[in-house]
């Protein structure tokens, strides 16, 4: 470790509140599409992406511009006013999506939470006492205290009690499972068409197609978390496209901006009647800077063709893993769809090969002791995969 980076670490280490546990000695100085650099020049391949965020990869010239350019006009103006970056780009994700109404925030987890306060008021209105949220086991929608409390793992609820009242978890694919838990005071089903941080496990059709058909005998609404899954990078603007189903309400973030933050909750016209002026709002949410960060991310999705390399790319990444799991090597499984990648080993060892893989010059994420996440910008090419899959097969021929 160099002596910049140890200097950086020290005065992180003494200010920095210590919520991330950081493992990784990299100090990222810039970035040039599907890599970044550190203040000596060190290159790795990003395979992470911001955890699914810089979908343009780094540095990408139309996405800069369109930065510049807004900052030079106006960044920021109160929601009393209108804005045209925030006007066209409501206007283009609504024509991409099928949706009636949208409403602009921060985060995925500013999103979800809109989401949650939509499908209950949706129900006030209405006149009908429906406030609970079914979500499912392993499922992570933010980290508020109403997105933690919907997530469906523990470890994300220790020392945050008492958690909001009205949640429930239950298994994937299951629809059983779910049907037990809808009640009369159910007013939403929350979903990950396919969950991200747990691993990336999919939702299959046969399941999301039930659970549609389980909302609407219901007379309940459906939530499609899309913060991770969404944005083209399963191939398809929302991977929920994929099997064919719509929900009622639908959140995304992550990619957006291409790494200026903002999110973004889409709804029918109907569930959008839930909201009143007043009810819902956010200082920062649909500036002009993000949106027109947004549709210049959007554009160079129209002129990359970015949906279909996703799904090109993905499918020659993902074959290559399947050819090493077929080499002996120790892959376990290899699942998602797209960009959005994981593969289990058959060891405890994916902490230790993240380690080695960053040595080596490429970032991947750990998520669980067996689990290495893959979510590269769509911009990956196979030359980069093939790059990748000859490092990886070193790592574990090495084991």
């Amino acid at each position: 470790m160099d002596a910049f980076t140890q200097e950086i670490i020290a005065v992180d280490d003494q200010y920095y509140l210590p919520s991330f546990g950081r493992r990784t000695p990299l100090v990222i100085d810039r970035g040039e599409g599907c890599y970044v650099y550190d203040k000596s020049g060190m290159q790795w391949l990003d395979l992470l992406g911001g955890i699914a965020v810089n979908v343009l990869g780094h540095n990408n010239e139309a996405l800069s511009a369109a930065i510049c350019e807004q900052s030079k006009r106006v960044i920021h103006c109160s929601n009393l006013y209108y804005n045209e970056p925030q006007a066209q780009l409501a206007a283009k994700l609504c024509e991409l999506t099928g949706y009636d109404k949208i409403f602009f925030g921060n985060s995925g987890a500013e999103a979800n939470e809109a989401a949650i306060k939509l499908a209950r008021a949706y129900f006030y209105q209405k006149g009908e006492n429906r406030f609970g949220i079914v979500s499912a086991n392993q499922s992570f929608h933010g980290r508020t205290l109403a997105t933690l409390t919907a997530t469906g793992q523990s470890k994300f609820h220790k020392g945050f009690s008492p958690l909001p009242a009205g949640f429930s978890t239950v298994p994937i694919n299951d629809i059983e499972a779910l049907r037990a838990a809808v009640t009369p005071e159910t007013c939403a089903v929350m979903l990950e068409p396919i969950q991200g941080e747990s691993g990336v496990w999919p939702l299959t059709t046969d399941y999301l197609q039930a659970v549609r058909q389980l909302c609407d005998e219901s007379g309940i609404l459906l939530i499609f978390d899309e913060i991770q899954s969404g944005m083209g990078r399963t191939g398809s603007f929302l991977a929920a496209e994929i099997s064919g189903v719509k929900a009622d309400i639908t959140t995304l973030a992550k990619g957006l901006g291409g790494g200026v933050p903002i999110g973004a909750i889409l709804a029918t016209d109907e569930c959008a009647s839930g909201f009143t002026p007043g009810m819902h709002g956010s200082t920062f949410g649909g500036n002009p800077l993000a949106c027109a960060a947004a549709l210049a991310v959007l554009d160079e999705y129209d002129r990359l063709d970015l949906m279909a390399n996703a799904k090109m790319a993905g499918e020659y990444l993902q074959s290559a893993l399947l050819a090493l799991a077929a080499e002996g090597l120790g892959i376990a499984e290899v699942r998602g769809a797209g960009l959005m990648l994981a593969f289990d080993l058959t060891e405890d060892k994916a902490y230790a090969l993240k380690d080695e893989l960053f040595a080596k010059g490429v970032l991947v994420n750990s998520c669980t002791p067996r689990t290495i996440r893959l979510l590269p910008p769509l911009i990956l090419n196979t030359e980069q995969v093939d790059d990748f899959v000859t490092i990886l097969r070193t790592c574990l021929s090495a084991e």
